[in-house]
């Protein structure tokens, strides 16, 4: 009978190492399916994701596009010239009055220099 009895322990030992083997396979079966699902979704997100940005972008340089830059360089550029015509309009009798004064403004007398030059024959 000790024997059957062992025989049998060793039967119970085999069928529990046995049971716990398939618990951890089931356990690790269930986790890489937990992997795959998780990486799964995480695709989906990113690809939402992705679709999302690419129309933003398109949106963007759609608009960008289909804008005319060389309408929007000619207002900058006319915008410019009209503050420079406004200077000059502004600027022009106040220079004319400076470069008048100036050519009628002539001195009649010889500096101390130019003296001394014609005093030792220099010039």
């Amino acid at each position: 009978m000790a024997a059957n009895k062992s025989q049998e322990l060793i039967q119970q030992l085999l069928q529990a190492e046995k049971q716990g083997e398939d618990l951890i396979s089931t356990a690790k079966k269930n986790r890489l399916a937990k992997l795959r699902l998780a990486k799964e979704k995480a695709e989906e997100d990113l690809q939402a994701f992705r679709a999302e940005q690419e129309a933003k972008f398109q949106k963007e340089t759609g608009t960008k596009a289909a804008a005319d830059p060389t309408a929007e360089l000619k207002d900058s550029t006319k915008a410019e010239i009209d503050m420079v015509s406004q200077d000059y309009q502004a600027n022009k009798t106040k220079t004319i009055q400076y470069i008048v004064s100036k050519v009628m403004e002539v001195s009649t007398e010889l500096t101390d220099t130019q003296k001394q030059a014609l005093k030792t024959g220099t010039v």
